[in-house]
């Protein structure tokens, strides 16, 4: 079972290959060729997709459903634009709140729960949303298995977020391959 973490920055987990940006361009055919020479069952993207535009988006997501092995999944994490705290949308921001050197620097895209999911049902993936805000900004949760994919920045898992107050939120979701018979 091959299961790629794109974009891992710092992140480890036991049983996934780790890929950063130089290792895996989600717009190159060839890179997924490359990494799915054994097929790929799972890939967790933790606030990557926000780094492409929307139209990136979808082409990358074309070629996951292409490359997955059937019946795979993709758990996705981006920043969320219907969170209510002005602070985080600062940080969040398409071009980020400051220097160059800082890693919102190359947002180019603060996705909604609809919008993201649209970038891979698409594509042909079904979606399971987990953590997202919605128009009016309410938080909404489902739970979900860290073993399936950490997302760090999350309701259970970021020490910004206490059970009274919310400091760091994502949209997350699933997106699986269908299996066919």
């Amino acid at each position: 079972m091959s299961k790629i973490i794109i974009g891992a920055g710092e992140t480890k987990h036991v049983g996934w290959i780790v890929t950063q940006e130089a290792d895996f361009n989600l717009l190159s055919e060839r890179d997924w060729e490359k990494h799915a020479e054994h097929g790929i069952d799972a890939i967790l993207m933790e606030h990557v997709l926000e780094h492409l535009t929307l139209e990136e988006g979808k082409r990358a997501m074309k070629f996951a459903y292409q490359y997955l092995n059937d019946g795979g999944y993709i758990r996705a994490a981006v920043p969320d634009a219907f969170f209510q705290n002005e602070a985080y949308q600062n940080l969040v921001q398409i071009g980020g709140p400051g220097p160059k050197n800082h890693p919102a620097a190359s947002h180019k895209i603060v996705y909604d729960y609809c919008t993201f999911s649209s970038v891979f049902t698409e594509n042909g993936f079904s979606v399971t949303l987990y953590e997202y805000c919605d128009e009016k900004g309410n938080f909404h949760y489902r739970y979900w298995n860290p073993d399936d994919g950490m997302v760090g920045r999350s309701f259970r898992f970021d020490t910004r977020n206490s059970p009274d107050k919310l400091g760091m939120v994502s949209i997350i979701l699933d997106a699986h391959k269908e299996f066919v018979v």
